[in-house]
């Protein structure tokens, strides 16, 4: 295993569903309450607000689909970008977009809903895919559609949350379009993403003003 990961040029994503993988088969053990304690609830970000990021990695415990399809997208979109985009870009780019699903969430659901899944990490790094594939000039519209089915599913299927997918997309596509737009210039990137991470805190804070005043 060890060698999987050194050979590996995803390091980062094996990681990732190596954890998530973990994390459900300890939500799984009878008797464990860990799924209740990383989901993420819009009222819960007053006094628990770590659970905006720890949602991202917690899956349904009594669907197994759920992890594996998450995973296996994961795999497969972070074997391709996680090489291009180097390990912490690539990282930042699946934080901040199960940050952004998060922000999404809270404002477009109510304010007691119970959402967990990897599900807007997934679409972050799908608008991250599209917009390296547009700044290296290769055709994107395959791609284009792929997110559009899934945006589509994810309206259609009940305890879907589309708002956490609609989240993950546009704060995926944002950091991915800050490292295109400064290529070879990290301190560029470095603010750009600094940046796009305090809009989201800034939409955060609104977003619990209003709650707090009803």
């Amino acid at each position: 295993m060890r060698n999987i990961f050194k050979q590996s040029p995803a390091r980062v994503t094996l990681g990732l569903v190596s954890l998530n993988l973990l994390i459900w088969v300890l939500q799984i053990i009878p008797g464990s309450n860990l799924t209740s304690q990383l989901a993420f609830v819009p009222l819960s970000v007053f006094t628990e607000p770590w659970r905006m990021i720890t949602a991202g990695f917690a899956h349904d415990p009594s669907n197994p689909l759920h992890v594996l399809l998450n995973m296996y997208s994961l795999y497969v979109l972070g074997s391709l970008l996680e090489p291009m985009l180097g390990r912490l870009r690539f990282l930042a780019v699946w934080l901040i977009s199960i940050f952004g699903g998060s922000v999404a969430v809270m404002y477009l659901n109510s304010v007691d809903a119970w959402v967990l899944g990897a599900s807007s990490g997934v679409f972050g790094l799908m608008a991250a895919y599209f917009v390296v594939l547009r700044a290296i000039g290769q055709n994107s519209q395959s791609m284009m559609g792929l997110i559009a089915i899934n945006l589509v599913f994810g309206f259609l299927m009940p305890g879907v949350s589309w708002q956490a997918h609609l989240g993950g997309l546009l704060a995926g596509g944002a950091m991915t379009a800050v490292y295109a737009q400064t290529r070879n210039k990290k301190s560029a990137q470095l603010v750009g993403a600094i940046l796009v991470f305090l809009v989201f805190v800034g939409l955060t804070a609104y977003r619990m003003q209003t709650m707090l005043l009803g």
